[in-house]
């Protein structure tokens, strides 16, 4: 017993009009009459009566109707749920950020990516932000789809950058400093820790540029983080996003001072331009979007 019998009779059960039937079902009468006596040979029982005026159900026939009328049904919804299936978004999406980004601007962004799309695996790497970039870029195997980074004057043509947030920077001293602004800095007799490369480096030497201030560098270290405990241990002073030090556990230990002309970061969820179409992305960009 076939579903395409079971349609046809289904059909005719509603009809009781064979030309009707043959005729939305795309067959000829004699095909319509020959799929009909097979069913009737399969249930072994006449499913209509019929004479040159009528055609009617029989007791079998009401039987066989309500039968194919849940199978019918049942296989429709079979077909939904596997087409739906099809649809589920699945596969690995890896992202990379920062230690302090992954705390900050993660959570709720996994949280919502785990309930609407189970199926997708997420793979979180950490580091410095100065490599987030290259890490999307990269055709090695330990590449990232998407990444938060900051963007610069010099930002890559072929990413593109979603604006999550603006992050301002602070100057941290050692808790033990006697100075509660950055006028009481006396920059020829303290030591600078800085950072040794990135986005931050160049927005730390433009700021000390405008102020014609040489700073007296103690170390130049990788990673906000890494300032912050330097800082902590009273090697010198730094500038760290507030967002690092908010996170900090060195942040009891260190006083924070405003500067209120210093470049703020600008942070964004980043991806190459060519890979925008792609169903994992979006999914990951809309919920960023959702976020801000």
């Amino acid at each position: 017993m076939d579903l395409k019998s079971l349609k046809q009779f289904q059909h005719l059960a509603s009809t009781l009009h064979f030309s009707k039937t043959s005729e939305a079902m795309f067959v000829s009468p004699p095909t319509l009459t020959r799929s009909i006596m097979r069913l009737e040979e399969e249930c072994g029982a006449q499913l209509f009566v019929r004479n040159n005026r009528n055609v009617a159900l029989t007791k079998a026939g009401k039987k066989l109707l309500a039968f194919a009328e849940t199978t019918l049904a049942n296989f429709h919804q079979l077909q939904l749920d596997i087409g739906h299936q099809k649809d589920v978004l699945s596969g690995e999406l890896a992202i990379f950020c920062s230690v302090t980004a992954a705390q900050t601007y993660l959570p709720n962004v996994l949280d919502s990516m785990r309930a609407e799309y189970p199926s997708v695996d997420i793979k979180l790497d950490t580091g410095d932000h100065a490599i987030a970039l290259a890490k999307i870029t990269t055709l090695e195997a330990n590449r990232a789809d998407a990444a938060i980074a900051i963007h610069t004057p010099d930002f890559p043509s072929n990413i593109h950058f979603q604006a999550i947030d603006s992050v301002p920077l602070t100057l941290i001293v050692p808790a033990q400093m006697d100075v509660s602004v950055v006028e009481d800095i006396e920059w020829n007799k303290t030591d600078v820790i800085m950072p040794a490369r990135g986005p931050s480096k160049r927005i730390v030497n433009h700021w000390f540029a405008e102020h014609n201030i040489r700073p007296r560098v103690y170390a130049q270290v990788s990673g906000n983080e890494a300032i912050v405990s330097m800082v902590a241990l009273g090697l010198g002073i730094g500038f760290v996003p507030r967002i690092v030090l908010k996170n900090s556990t060195a942040k009891d230990k260190v006083l924070s001072i405003s500067v209120g002309d210093i470049e703020s970061y600008k942070l964004g969820l980043c991806y190459l331009k060519e890979r925008a179409n792609e169903a994992l992305i979006q999914a990951l960009a809309s919920l960023f979007s959702v976020r801000s």
